[in-house]
């Protein structure tokens, strides 16, 4: 009954250790959840410039007529590019992020 209580206990506890991470795990998974942080901001901070320029966009049609200038158009495009530029980033970084993990 003895060895067989401590032969359970020795389980449990070799079964608790595997589940400590070393130093070195703790290291890449603190630097992959701040990859995963930097990405959100590269994130946001895309989508905040592009939103500005969507704004200035608007901005440059003073008539309702329903048709955008050139200038509009162009201007929503470059929105549009810094928006996917930045979602692209992102994901690099994300991939980054998950392979160190």
């Amino acid at each position: 009954m003895k060895k067989t209580l401590l032969s359970a206990c020795a389980a449990i506890s070799m079964i608790a250790l595997a589940g400590c991470d070393t130093p070195a795990e703790n290291a890449n998974e603190a630097a992959a959840e701040n990859l995963d942080d930097a990405a959100d901001a590269t994130r946001d901070q895309a989508e905040a410039t592009a939103d500005a320029m969507e704004d200035k966009a608007d901005a440059m049609d003073t008539t309702t007529d329903g048709v955008d200038s050139a200038a509009e158009n162009k201007m929503e495009a470059d929105a549009q590019a810094v928006r996917e530029q930045g979602e692209a980033k992102a994901d690099a970084m994300e991939d980054k992020a998950d392979a160190k993990d």
